[in-house]
């Protein structure tokens, strides 16, 4: 015999919760679905405003947090006609129907599916291809210590403010740290993802021994800022997520203040609700930077106009393209000593590459395939400082 449902009343809607008492985490928080369905609703405010109108991956505990989860693009057919779906379309060129949730019972319905980890895209329902997030994933090697990873982002504030954007950062709810900035919704996923990946860089050359970019496991060290995190397809935990630890710990948006002393398990599914209100929802709002950047002079008059590319001036510029070139020719240099390398310690036959070719004055350069993001434009620095902090609150 079925066990009874628990049916919620949320708004004029009726939510119909399966399954409640089904244990979700059995070993330390001793946590049913519905104290998780209950859990969301007490901060709904703060959840809904890191996914509202954005379309939903869902990644679904079905068996508990304890089970191995799956995630699930596109949107259930089993669904309330209230709820709304938008379709994306993948670089691998299918498309899916996936979910949109903006209030309380579309929250609880997700929940209820075993959503325990709320999944957006960083786009907008009405701007599918521009995203309106640049997100900065802190992602500590083993053995990196929880105070380094700090260190690593209050620098990453520093730059952040320095390009005239405004971070909002957050745990991850695991080992790492998350900050989020809204940006203007007018570059690609690819444009974004390089100006991510000039960023990350830049962290780098200002904390070489703390910070790393770079993408092959064996060659990191300390904290990696995964720019790949804003490539498209690519989601996060949003806010107040719960994440499946023993604690039932929380994905917990912090002031910048927090920063220096938080601990990742001081935010717990029984902690957040009594701090939510208080602290990360009522974040100042963050407004656009308007005068600290201006165009080139030779920039097109209509680029100005629209504001489409904005520049730094021209000393700033020059600095950022002396300094891009240093660090392009300093990962190309990497890059063929680990190949070499590689090579050399390995059995196997070498690849054949194709023709050296002449490059100036460095007289010839074998072509080799560079991995993804190797080589860097300057619009990705153009991308940051135009971008300005879009009106709104970060987290709320």
């Amino acid at each position: 015999m079925e066990p009874e449902a628990a049916v919620l009343a949320l708004e004029g809607r009726e939510v119909r919760v399966t399954h409640p008492d089904k244990l979700y985490f059995s070993r330390q928080a001793r946590l049913t679905k519905l104290d998780l369905v209950r859990y969301f609703l007490s901060i709904a405010p703060g959840a809904l405003a890191g996914i509202r109108d954005r379309p939903l991956v869902l990644k679904r505990f079905v068996d508990g947090a304890e089970g191995a989860p799956f995630y699930q693009k596109r949107a259930p057919s089993a669904r309330p006609e209230w709820l709304r779906t938008v379709t994306l379309a993948f670089p691998s060129g299918r498309t899916a129907e996936e979910l949109v949730v903006d209030d309380a019972a579309g929250l609880a319905f997700v929940v209820n599916l075993g959503c325990i980890e709320l999944h957006p895209h960083p786009v907008r329902t009405g701007n599918l291809d521009h995203p309106d997030e640049l997100r900065i994933d802190l992602d500590p090697t083993p053995g990196v210590a929880w105070a380094d990873l700090r260190r690593v982002a209050v620098e990453v504030r520093a730059l952040l403010e320095e390009v005239g954007l405004r971070g909002w950062p957050k745990t991850s709810g695991s080992r790492g740290m998350h900050v989020y900035a809204r940006i203007w919704p007018r570059w690609t996923f690819t444009e974004v993802r390089r100006a991510a990946l000039a960023f990350s860089r830049e962290i780098e050359r200002r904390m070489p021994n703390l910070a790393t970019s770079k993408w092959w496991k064996e060659e990191r060290r300390g904290v990696f800022l995964d720019y790949n995190q804003n490539a498209k397809d690519r989601t996060t935990c949003s806010a107040y997520s719960v994440r499946p630890l023993p604690d039932a710990r929380v994905s917990a948006p912090l002031a910048w203040d927090e920063v220096a002393d938080c601990e990742p398990a001081d935010f717990t599914v029984s902690t957040m609700p009594g701090r939510s209100l208080r602290s990360a929802i009522r974040m100042p709002a963050s407004t656009p930077l308007r005068a600290r950047w201006r165009s080139c002079s030779n920039t097109p008059r209509a680029t100005r106009r629209t504001a489409s590319v904005m520049r730094p001036g021209r000393r700033t510029f020059a600095r950022w393209k002396e300094r891009g070139c240093a660090l392009r020719h300093r990962a190309r240099k990497e890059q063929h000593e680990n190949r070499a390398r590689r090579c050399r310690s390995s059995s196997l036959p070498t690849r054949p590459t194709r023709r050296p070719r002449s490059r100036g004055s460095n007289g010839g350069r074998v072509a080799t395939r560079r991995p993804p993001g190797t080589s860097l434009s300057m619009r990705c620095w153009s991308i940051l400082c135009a971008a300005g902090s879009r009106p709104g609150r970060g987290f709320a």
